[in-house]
């Protein structure tokens, strides 16, 4: 076994901050923080995950209201020990050429698009976290039969936590984090047809 490269060993013995992310040039793309841990994207994107994140990318963007944007891989300092990296945020943050991360109150809306590696942290880790940070929408996006799923939680104020508001198939319509209405069997073309 090889040792560990210079950069892999944490700053202090309580792990990394979320600044540390900043000057990690060495780290992989798409690398996160959870707890003072880093979190690398060890195994290759699959096909169905990159096509879902483009398409929703492309689906928000034409309909948000003025005042909010949408973002792919870019990742909100939760907390100094947590700086996750949603698949796309929408953001009510002006945009800022050199930012490398938002704050949660910047975030209306985080999507996870689930993929086999990032499951647990998805559907589990991550749903807390963000709801603690306070932000207001979450999306988790599941595959069912090659075709997208989307559990949508809406954080309950007064408890902090996020109450599911509904799984959506075939399509989705949703009065917050703003109006929308979405195809979702559109998003990806289903098994066995060509096109998408």
């Amino acid at each position: 076994m090889t040792a560990l490269p210079e950069w892999m060993y944490p700053p202090r013995i309580e792990g990394w901050y979320a600044e540390d992310l900043d000057r990690l040039s060495e780290a992989p793309r798409h690398t996160e923080l959870i707890d003072g841990a880093l979190v690398f994207m060890m195994s290759p994107q699959r096909s169905w995950h990159g096509r879902v994140v483009n398409e929703l990318v492309f689906a928000l963007k034409g309909r948000l209201p003025e005042g909010m944007e949408v973002e792919r891989e870019m990742t909100v300092r939760l907390d100094q020990r947590n700086r996750p990296e949603p698949d796309l945020v929408v953001t009510t943050a002006p945009f800022l050429p050199d930012r490398t991360c938002f704050e949660p109150a910047d975030v209306a809306l985080a999507v996870e698009v689930v993929s086999p590696e990032s499951a647990e942290r998805d559907r589990k880790v991550k749903l807390r976290k963000y709801a603690e940070a306070g932000i207001p929408h979450y999306w988790v996006v599941e595959e069912e039969y090659g075709l997208p799923v989307v559990h949508v939680y809406e954080l309950d104020a007064p408890t902090g936590v996020y109450a599911p508001a509904g799984i959506f198939r075939g399509a989705l319509d949703r009065p917050v984090p703003f109006k929308i209405a979405l195809d979702l069997d559109s998003l990806v073309p289903a098994p066995g047809r060509a096109g998408g």
